[in-house]
């Protein structure tokens, strides 16, 4: 008689910008392929949902597509938004928290693994930011619960990244510095591994800066050539504005692998003498000093992170890159130039959480053995006294 299969636990990459999850099959991760089929981020998909007037509700790359005709009806990086209790975005109408939308995501990889696998999912591994506090991280267990998944984990995404490139490499003992700069989010974990077992030193970071701060400034820089061409100014227009952030983002991602790019958007406006198209060559050059100031906001939380672990830069071993952002030639030099070594190029800096998400989830479920993970909380705990005096105690 066969054995019951071992019910699956898959891991998700809840992302600013993209989102993907991931499964041990036959002793593999596997990421799992968006319905809609491969887009600029592989195999992960848009964290984006739209509602139409008539009240479909689309998830995705579809949401993406319609965004310049129904801006009013489009919401992007909610994760930003996440564990702000009193936040909620209004549509149409209707109001959403930002658990609520983010379990629209959720619900998608959801659908998208069952036609995958073949199989219903009930159980998740969710990633979030090394520094997310406790209302973020409850937020985004919450959302998973709404989608109908069992949370078994919250996982720190570093932590998950650090699964994945540690899987194949269990005999080395290391200090791994993992470097996350998403979309919305960017922290730094120092972490040691030897024996198969994870162990978090220090981790430092900001859950307010990220990929999209340089998307804004590049179309702020489109803006102001625009109105200097043309006197137009596009700034009150949202469907010009959504085309804006669109072309934004992609003359960043063309700029990793090309020196310069060109940026056309025809009939984005008009005036008494007709209509206007905006034409502008963007340099990686002029892409660095745009994205400069952002970037080097990330120098704090290096050094915090290293005086935090009582390490010294030439102490790291490895350096692991995770995040979009970070296929930016000036995001892995500014890295690499703190540290004084380079990083690792052999993990997908787009997929590794979603993939360490998965193998955690496999030990959960009992399929991998010999790894063990110890986390640490990236906050202070305490206790509160009569008369509100907070006595820390970790």
């Amino acid at each position: 008689m066969s054995r019951p299969e071992t019910e699956k636990i898959i891991g998700i990459d809840l992302g600013t910008t993209n989102s993907a999850a991931a499964v041990m099959e036959a002793g593999r991760p596997v990421v799992i392929p968006s319905a809609e089929g491969q887009t600029a981020a592989g195999k992960m998909f848009p964290s984006v949902v739209a509602f139409t007037k008539d009240g479909q509700m689309i998830v995705g790359e579809p949401a993406i597509r319609q965004a310049a005709t129904n801006p009013e009806g489009t919401i992007r990086e909610v994760k930003r938004k996440m564990g702000t209790a009193d936040y909620k975005v209004r549509i149409y109408g209707k109001e959403y928290t930002p658990q609520q939308i983010s379990a629209f995501i959720l619900q998608k990889i959801k659908r998208d693994t069952e036609t995958f696998l073949g199989r219903p999912v009930k159980k998740a591994v969710i990633t979030v930011p090394a520094h997310f506090n406790d209302n973020q991280r409850q937020a985004t267990k919450d959302a998973g619960e709404i989608a109908g998944f069992q949370v078994e984990r919250i996982i720190n995404e570093p932590t998950a990244a650090c699964l994945a490139y540690g899987l194949d490499k269990g005999d080395k003992e290391m200090k791994i510095m993992v470097f996350s700069f998403g979309g919305g989010t960017h922290d730094v974990t120092l972490m040691e591994f030897g024996g198969g077992v994870f162990q978090v030193l220090a981790t430092s970071g900001d859950t307010q800066t990220g990929g999209a701060d340089i998307d804004n400034a590049i179309v702020e820089h489109l803006l102001t050539e625009f109105q200097r061409q043309t006197g137009i100014n596009l700034r009150n227009d949202s469907a010009a504005m959504t085309r804006l952030k669109e072309a934004a983002e992609k003359a960043k991602i063309e700029l990793s692998s090309l020196l310069t790019t060109d940026i056309d958007l025809p009939f984005i406006a008009s005036d008494s003498s007709g209509t206007k198209n905006l034409h502008v060559t963007l340099t990686r050059a002029k892409l660095e000093d745009l994205a400069g100031p952002i970037v080097r906001r990330v120098e704090a939380p290096i050094r915090r992170t290293l005086q935090d672990a009582k390490l010294e830069p030439n102490a790291v071993d490895r350096i692991i890159l995770i995040g979009g952002q970070t296929r930016m030639p000036l995001v892995r030099k500014f890295v690499e130039d703190i540290v004084g070594k380079q990083a690792e190029r052999g993990v997908d800096p787009m997929e590794c959480v979603a993939v360490g998400a998965a193998i955690q989830g496999a030990v959960l479920a009992g399929e991998v053995k010999d790894i063990l993970l110890l986390d640490v909380t990236p906050l202070s705990l305490g206790v509160e006294t009569l008369g509100g005096v907070a006595t820390k105690i970790l």
